[in-house]
């Protein structure tokens, strides 16, 4: 689960298998047309209407950076120069898409439609980006050609010159320039190799390095996952099925997989071994070693000269952490100082919050010790405290920046600001020697920042779910405005009948906690009826129901679904980050509250409230970590909930990678008895209670959360004499790629029939566009 079980794991699609209950509708007979109406609201039709929204920055040095400019016409991806505020075509757009319609073997690109992605400048100054999965260079004069590069994916050096790839289990790095290849490491076997990507539920082809400033060196490790257990899936295929295995360590499993720290020598082709024994597979921020955008190694850093190495150890069960300091030249480590936690220990939201700053001696940490993420400065010669940095309520979320000249942290944050959303976040600076931080974004909105690369200036996009998003360039020493890059324009998506969402707030279980949420009404609203009411649920605890409080013409399907005859309503429950220590760990150890008991009251509340809302039709569905939860909610509140769709949940964590379970429900123990205290948090072990329409979805080929997860619910279903349904996806994954809007349709259709009351049409055809 580590995004939406876990992006990180959100949407999917299926094949129908079926054990119907099939209540017969008395209800309205809708249409195509009403179908048709509600796809209106689907992402791909909703989002390509609104104009002018910057949703990616690119930036190509300190003082240039790339964004997509859309509107009724397409695309256009324009340069702007923070010097001068202006911004101009990054290049003849009509151009590339000829010279990248002859490379891709004479299969044309619309010029106006191009997607490219990831855009960045070589070292001799030609754009390099993605197209549908492939990577081309092109100058400015539409000379583009393929990079040469073997199959294998590479992280590339900081000088760009080089890129570190895996091959056979060991390290390799090629030059770009010619496609040169030398061989690091030699020692590489079968599950012992360098620089692997398998956290169990992802596994890649991805090298996970960190290059030194200089590019002469590699921080990495040697994996060691030979005593790790297999996870087996097999193919739907006429004929012979194909097998896949590979390493999936499952909570409390005896042996998990372990890392051997190196430092590598690119010119000399020197491995050498960190002093110190084998470490955890183990991140402070995720359930991977590997947890930002970037692919980087989130918890090792490295010193400007490249003469010491920072990294930060983390416990099997994340309630431990150790800050300590490798010598690049002997392998020779330090344990600088260390923080436990009674339940676990994070390090912020969206990156690893720690700085090193060898050339005074400190370094910047993330702690939650106060009951809010705040960062603090320590003495690395002492390994002593000296200041907190950051004070009071509200939680740092991402440290963007730290100046060891000026002695300025920039960082994001939320609930710092009185009488705002305190998920709305703002970007701050503040002084490494204390102070109060200051402000650079005012407005009362959600502010998505990207920092330029020197530091100097940041894009900020500024937006709430109602309002359409302004993007504006802005200085860094105090926020203010530099040029103004773009006002994004809706009035193309309000014309199709489209409304936002409503903010709501409500109490948690214990009648004090607000509670903040999204409540989606169809367009066509009337205040004189009553309305089915559907609750979207994502219980955490890394990520909440509703998601980015950003501007989104579409969240996931839920104006769509509104759209049929109900009211979709997403609340983050207690439990969820973004908020207090205390608040994340309301359920900890506890796996199988999922956040219900705030779903129920919160529910309740707005009842009370909106005499329209029926609250003896309630329905709720989720995906992956959602997808447990829709089925826990049948299970344990089979009177409230009647109807739910559960996709790809992980039902059992004892059937989840290791790394997620063991970090919020603790480790494994067994009484001598049998009973566990994992049992609870089963789904299976609570079968008998259902009472309502449970519909089963998971894709066959799910290498995220195993099939088994959906099967043992299945048998304890079976075993209880159950009704419910179940809809299999062949060979699908987590995300049910091809098939998601099948899948969604079907979900329309199973609520507008258990829930509503209503019949679908028959067997209505959604077509998103075609790729």
């Amino acid at each position: 689960m580590s995004s939406p079980l876990g992006t990180p794991r959100l949407l999917a699609a299926l094949v129908l298998a079926g054990l119907s209950t099939g209540a017969c509708a008395t209800g309205r007979t809708l249409t195509d047309a009403d179908y048709a109406r509600a796809e209106r609201f689907v992402n791909y039709k909703a989002i390509p209407l609104v104009d002018h929204a910057v949703t990616k920055v690119d930036w190509l040095d300190g003082t240039h950076f790339v964004y997509l400019d859309h509107d009724a016409s397409g695309d256009r991806y324009l340069r702007m120069d923070t010097a001068t505020g202006r911004a101009e075509p990054l290049f003849d757009q009509a151009k590339i898409a000829a010279a990248l319609g002859q490379l891709a073997a004479g299969k044309p690109l619309e010029a106006n439609k191009l997607g490219l992605q990831d855009i960045t400048l070589t070292a001799d100054g030609r754009y390099q980006f993605s197209v549908h999965g492939k990577t081309y260079v092109c100058s400015a004069d539409a000379t583009c050609t393929k990079p040469a590069a073997g199959k294998e994916p590479g992280a590339l050096s900081p000088d760009k010159k080089s890129e570190a790839f895996i091959r056979d289990w060991n390290l390799w790095v090629r030059d770009v320039a010619t496609g040169k290849e030398t061989q690091l490491t030699t020692d590489g076997v079968e599950n012992f190799g360098y620089a692997t990507d398998n956290a169990g539920w992802k596994h890649t082809d991805n090298a996970i390095v960190e290059w030194s400033p200089d590019s002469t060196k590699i921080a990495t490790f040697q994996q060691d996952q030979r005593k790790t257990g297999d996870m087996y899936m097999v193919s739907t295929d006429v004929g012979h099925p194909k097998l896949e295995a590979w390493k999936y360590p499952l909570a409390g499993d005896k042996d998990v997989t372990m890392i051997e720290r190196v430092i590598i020598d690119v010119p000399t082709r020197k491995v050498l071994r960190l002093d110190m024994p084998a470490d955890q597979h183990r991140s402070t921020l995720c359930d991977d070693v590997s947890c930002g955008s970037d692919g980087g190694w989130d918890d090792v850093k490295w010193a400007p000269d490249g003469k010491t190495l920072a990294f930060v150890s983390t416990s099997r069960f994340h309630k431990h952490e150790w800050f300590r300091i490798a010598d690049a030249a002997t392998g020779k480590v330090r344990t600088v100082f260390e923080e436990s936690a009674k339940t676990y220990y994070e390090s912020g939201i969206g990156r690893a919050n720690w700085a090193y700053l060898p050339a005074t001696h400190e370094a910047v940490w993330y702690s939650e010790r106060s009951n809010w993420g705040q960062l603090y400065l320590y003495d690395l010669n002492t390994g002593k405290l000296k200041r907190a940095i950051t004070t009071g309520e509200g939680v740092v979320t991402e440290m963007l920046k730290v100046d060891p000249k000026t002695r300025t942290v920039w960082f994001e944050a939320v609930g710092r600001q009185k009488g705002m959303d305190p998920y709305f976040s703002q970007f701050y600076k503040v002084s490494l020697d204390g102070g109060k931080p200051t402000l650079l974004t005012p407005e009362p909105a959600n502010h998505d920042i990207s920092l330029s690369p020197d530091g100097a200036s940041f894009v900020d996009a500024y937006s709430t779910p109602s309002v359409p998003p302004v993007t504006v360039l802005r200085a860094s020493n105090d926020g203010h405005t530099l040029a103004t890059v773009a006002k994004a324009d809706i009035s193309r998506l309000q014309a199709t009948g489209w409304v936002p969402p409503v903010p709501v707030t409500v109490k948690g279980r214990d009648g004090k906690t607000d509670l903040y949420g999204l409540m989606f009404k169809p367009t066509n609203f009337d205040a004189s009826k009553k309305y089915p009411v559907v609750d979207y649920i994502y219980p955490g605890p890394q990520v909440g129901s509703v998601g980015s409080r950003s501007f989104n013409a579409a969240r996931v399907d839920h104006q769509a679904l509104a759209e049929l005859g109900f009211i979709v309503v997403a609340i983050d429950g207690m439990g969820t980050p973004w908020r207090s220590k205390a608040f994340h760990d309301t359920w900890y150890g506890d796996m199988g509250d999922n956040t219900l008991p705030d779903q129920v009251v919160g529910l309740k509340e707005l009842g009370k409230r909106y005499p329209w809302m029926d609250l003896t039709r309630v329905g709720i569905w989720g995906h992956s970590g959602g997808g447990n939860a829709s089925t826990d909610a049948m299970l344990r509140y089979p009177d409230f909930f009647k109807v739910a769709w559960s996709e790809s949940g992980n039902h059992d964590n004892r059937n989840y990678e290791d790394d997620w379970a063991e970090k919020y429900q603790g480790e494994l123990t067994v009484d001598k008895d049998g009973k566990s205290n994992y049992d609870d948090q089963a789904n299976e072990n609570h079968a008998a209670k259902l009472k309502g329409h449970l519909m089963l979805v998971h894709g066959s080929m799910d290498d995220n959360v195993p099939l088994s997860n959906t099967m043992l619910m299945v048998r304890a279903l079976m075993d209880a004499n159950k009704d419910f349904d179940l809809l299999l996806v062949p060979n699908a994954h987590h995300g049910y790629a091809k098939d998601a809007p099948y899948v969604m349709r079907r979900r329309w259709d199973y609520f507008v029939r258990n829930l509503a009351g209503d019949t679908p049409p028959a067997q209505y055809q959604v077509t998103p566009p075609k790729m």
